[in-house]
């Protein structure tokens, strides 16, 4: 869940990195929430929850993924790849996929967030 919070907190953050394992954990948490809020919405018969979460986490969500793109060198422009049917979502998730790149123009390698905990 901290990887979660740190994400939403860093939700303006389009020129930094993220190492993998932040952003698959942030992504898990996100599809865990957006599973269980649809699933109450279609409990309840309305949407008005789900459009809401959608919307908030539209930004966090471009931005996160911006910064794991930094990270394997690419700029976050990739993310346009999804807009060609099939094969640009697949493309992306292998760019997502690849280990981190030692120093690039988005700055220094990364080290694992968990090393620095207390």
């Amino acid at each position: 869940m901290d990887y979660f919070i740190s994400a939403l907190k860093q939700y303006a953050d389009f020129t930094s990195r993220t190492v993998r394992k932040d952003f698959w954990l942030f992504y898990l948490n996100y599809m865990v929430f957006n599973f269980l809020i649809y699933t109450l919405c279609e409990v309840l018969g309305s949407f008005l929850i789900f459009a809401v979460f959608f919307i908030g986490m539209f930004i966090p969500l471009i931005s996160i993924t911006t910064r794991r793109l930094h990270d394997t060198g690419r700029s976050g422009w990739w993310q346009l790849l999804t807009l060609i049917p099939v094969v640009g979502g697949f493309i992306l998730l292998i760019f997502l996929i690849q280990d981190s790149c030692d120093d690039n123009k988005y700055g220094a390698k990364s080290k694992l967030r968990w090393m620095n905990l207390p």
